[in-house]
């Protein structure tokens, strides 16, 4: 799994590239793209991401090996933004390449959800009037404490 970080621009291309070696039979790719929300501040024109690196990499792994556990991926890559994002451009990349569809499908999805829920990377909007608003932080997606 390739697991990283960047205050760059994230480029889908290598990314299939990469995934289209081996025997693959079902490769997927999620791109979350910043969104020009309406917000009391006024329009969000960009996010600013912030994330704690050791942890973000611990957890990473962490939701990578319970992805190969279960739906046996072949390759996974993700790539999240950090410092800020303007609306347009992709903050996150998701690409999981499996032997079926479903096993793609269906870990792709296990990855975008957890990874928002668990990994620790905020985010704030930016709004015209420079203001930023905080608007998450990681949780659980049941919403309960992670015991251990």
């Amino acid at each position: 799994m390739v697991f990283r970080l960047t205050a760059g621009r994230i480029d889908p291309a290598p990314l299939l590239a990469q995934a289209g070696q081996g025997g693959s039979g079902g490769v997927v790719l999620f791109l979350g793209r910043v969104r020009a929300d309406q917000t009391p501040q006024g329009k969000v024109r960009a996010l600013l991401y912030e994330a704690y690196v050791p942890l973000a990499e611990k957890e990473m792994a962490r939701l990578e090996r319970e992805a190969k556990r279960r739906w046996r991926t072949e390759g996974i890559e993700v790539v999240h933004r950090v410092g800020v994002v303007r609306v347009g451009e992709v903050s996150v990349a998701v690409l999981v390449s499996a032997a079926h569809r479903a096993q793609a499908f269906e870990a792709s999805r296990y990855l975008i959800d957890h990874l928002k829920a668990e990994v620790p990377i905020w985010k704030s909007d930016l709004t015209p009037g420079g203001g930023a608003r905080s608007r998450s932080r990681p949780r659980r997606p049941s919403g309960k404490p992670r015991r251990g």
